[in-house]
């Protein structure tokens, strides 16, 4: 079977050797794929900085230490980030050159990755300044390690694990191998 005869979204290549021409409608799925995966995160993020935009304004706000301001910090602005690269791939899609077809994918898939380590710095570093809050620093840290684990579990070990291995090149020999 060659390149033309390929069905669309056949392919398990990388989105980077993937041909703008030839690979056009699996390059245009991926990509309105990934555009779908951006419609169930964003709203998340949204509501996440709305409420984290608002929190200065609540009563007990000024009652934040050092420590509990720049988590904050840290939280509204990696969330702000979160929403800026996660909307990336939309404005690319709208305004990006149309042939381009693998390097907008590309660069969407780059977009999306940094758009949700940011939201994991955003929620993680808004539960720390939260539990820490109420609760105290030290159940603040043990109610935030778990959750940065579950996060590495799902978010990196597990995708990298399913990701399929290559098998090396065979290499050509002269003659049987001595096991044949």
């Amino acid at each position: 079977m060659n390149d033309h005869d390929r069905p669309v979204g056949a392919s398990d290549e990388d989105s980077g050797d993937l041909d703008d021409v030839l690979d056009r409608e699996e390059l245009r799925q991926r990509y309105y794929g990934l555009l779908q995966e951006l419609r169930v995160v964003l709203p998340g993020v949204q509501v996440l900085l709305a409420f984290l935009l608002t929190v200065p304004f609540a009563q007990r706000f000024s009652e934040l230490d050092v420590w509990g301001r720049r988590a904050f910090e840290l939280a509204l602005t990696s969330s702000m980030f979160s929403v800026v690269f996660l909307i990336g791939p939309t404005f690319l899609h709208r305004f990006g050159e149309r042939r381009a077809r693998s390097a907008r994918l590309q660069w969407s898939i780059r977009m999306l990755v940094i758009g949700v380590v940011l939201l994991g710095v955003s929620l993680v570093t808004a539960m720390w300044a939260v539990a820490r809050f109420v609760f105290g620093t030290g159940t603040a840290w043990r109610l935030m390690i778990p959750v940065v684990v579950t996060m590495v579990g799902l978010w990196v070990i597990l995708p990298v694990t399913l990701r399929p291995r290559r098998e090396p090149p065979e290499t050509p020999s002269d003659g049987p191998s001595r096991g044949d």
